[in-house]
């Protein structure tokens, strides 16, 4: 309940100053009795975040550039060229990614080795994709779209040794390229090759003209020299012809950490990240790695990184407000760090609107009065301070409401015993502690008697016992604590040189009784800690 008022109250407190992307979020799940005060007070609880850790999504460029595989290679130049890419993602018409076109695999295709020039001719491409990558115009014929292959031939002889060269080749798959000599182009209307390019921007006879029309041979005409025209249709090609298939992918979701192991292996320097549909949702480069990550913490209610959510320790922490002990916490620059051995972080955030001279909105002082007396019991735990009766007196002005009433409230909602699982009744307040290199963790709930403990008991017992195994822990320990009463029982499981240690009365095994004991914090940790060192002694 302290946390999560805590959260709620220190955000809108931040939203007041100013700082609208600051929001409260949780790790765990709510429970009844905080359901119950978020509904009366009309506040929406935190959003729920299991883990912070840095992802891909992070830090990738969304916006990622792409290229359709139908484009001609000539675009995918450009692009590459304007936008200063390494390689470009190829997506289908829905924007799947099929592979990386990469600037390598470009230059083999207008540079080849010299073994494979003779294969530079060829290019799988429509004539109207040939005519936009030399900028030319129609002179007479039709302009297909499809794309066929097509042998690209210079009419750079005489027309003798021109005419020997085409009939090693099929005419009908022959686009020849060709400036103001007739000749050769009456040969090649002759032998009816699949289109001729004028290049230079010459004139062409009227007689040509009307050979070609008569041989249905389409005349096309380029306003650059040839050598530049060939060069130029040669990126006609189709991008998905040059794909390279072989990639390597990430997912949004992906640990930042796991993603910067996997393209470490790689050769790539470009990394699509697609969704799981196959679907380009933005791309990653190695330099990408080195970006900040957009996201920041203010831990509330604790310090220890074992008990944060997890990736804490992965990103920034700009400020801690707390009022438990200090847990060994490091920074690698100064924050703001409020600790105060008061009874509830509520009581410290009441203070910090204080010191800001922001108002407490009703609500928010609804809320933090909830986590004070939940946390202090209404003031009847050792945790409680003078300080948190004066800041909780001020917060039931303002939110119009009776303490003792709000606590009874609270307490008669939802009895953990009764609404939760025997796992759930360990996790649902459960802090994790690290002392003497030694892992434990403690619990706690809050009941109105222990009428309800005893059908479940061993349950929770064998609960603990799983919690403690699974997770490696020196012991686990669970404080059930009856506001009434003020008295508690301890139940815990794990090594048999710890709990041998312990010398409160015995209830059975694995329960003793605590009688006169309600604080977590301030009574039993320092007993637990006592243990711990006894038992570590005699280990030794």
């Amino acid at each position: 309940m302290d946390s999560i008022c805590s959260a709620l109250g220190y955000a809108r407190l931040k939203q007041l100053l100013g700082m609208p992307d600051v929001i409260a979020a949780r790790a765990g799940n709510t429970n009844a009795r905080i359901d119950y005060v978020l509904a009366r007070f009309g506040v929406e609880p935190p959003v729920f975040l299991s883990d912070v850790a840095p992802r891909v999504s992070d830090v990738m460029q969304r916006n990622a550039v792409s290229v359709r595989a139908d484009s001609a290679v000539y675009d995918a130049i450009h692009l590459i060229e304007e936008k200063q890419l390494r390689g470009l993602p190829v997506i289908d018409e829905k924007n799947r990614c099929l592979g990386l076109l990469s600037a390598f695999k470009i230059s083999h295709h207008l540079f080849p080795p010299r073994e494979e020039a003779a294969n530079a001719r060829i290019v799988v491409a429509s004539l109207a994709s040939i005519l936009e990558a030399f900028g030319g115009q129609v002179v007479t014929g039709d302009l297909p779209v499809e794309p066929t292959e097509q042998l690209l031939m210079v009419g750079a002889m005489n027309a003798d040794s021109f005419s020997a060269r085409l009939g090693l080749h099929r005419a009908e798959n022959t686009v020849l390229f060709v400036g103001d000599r007739d000749d050769i182009q009456m040969r090649a209307i002759e032998a009816n090759v699949r289109a001729i390019v004028i290049t230079g921007g010459l004139p062409i006879l009227k007689t040509v003209q009307r050979a070609a029309a008569a041989a249905q041979v389409t005349i096309l005409r380029s306003p650059h020299d040839t050598a530049t025209t060939v060069l130029l249709a040669r990126g006609a090609v189709r991008v998905g012809r040059m794909v390279e298939p072989e990639f390597t992918t990430l997912a949004p979701e992906m640990p930042l950490d796991a993603a910067r192991e996997r393209v470490s292996a790689s050769g790539s320097l470009v990394f699509p990240v697609v969704g799981e549909d196959g679907t380009l949702a933005g791309l990653l480069t190695k330099s990408d790695f080195i970006k900040p990550i957009p996201r920041q913490l203010i831990l509330v209610d604790h310090n220890e990184l074992s008990q944060a959510v997890a990736g804490a320790d992965k990103v920034p922490i700009l400020e801690i407000i707390d009022h438990h002990r200090l847990g060994g916490f490091s920074s690698d620059s100064p924050i703001h760090f409020w600790n105060n051995p008061v009874g509830s972080t509520s009581t410290i955030v009441a203070l910090c609107y204080q010191q800001m001279a922001i108002d407490i909105p009703p609500d928010i002082a609804g809320l933090l009065m909830a986590g004070l007396v939940a946390d202090t019991l209404n003031l009847t735990s050792p945790t409680a301070t003078p300080l948190d009766k004066q800041v909780l007196g001020r917060l039931s002005m303002i939110a119009r409401t009776e303490p003792t009433q709000l606590a009874e409230q609270i307490f008669s909602v939802g009895s953990p015993l009764l609404t939760l699982t025997a796992e759930e009744v360990i996790t649902a307040d459960c802090k994790e502690y690290v002392e003497g290199g030694e892992r434990f963790t403690v619990s706690q709930i809050e009941e109105l008697s222990f009428s309800q403990l005893g059908g479940k008991q061993a349950e929770i017992i064998e609960a603990l016992d799983r919690h403690c195994r699974s997770r490696g822990l020196f012991f686990a320990a669970l404080l059930v604590t009856d506001i009434n009463t003020q008295n508690s029982l301890l139940l815990a499981c794990g090594a048999p040189k710890f709990l041998q240690r312990i010398r409160f009365p015995a209830r059975g095994p694995n329960v003793w009784e605590l009688d006169g004991v309600v604080s977590r914090k301030k009574q039993l940790l320092p007993y637990l800690l006592q243990c711990l060192a006894g038992a570590a002694t005699v280990h030794g």
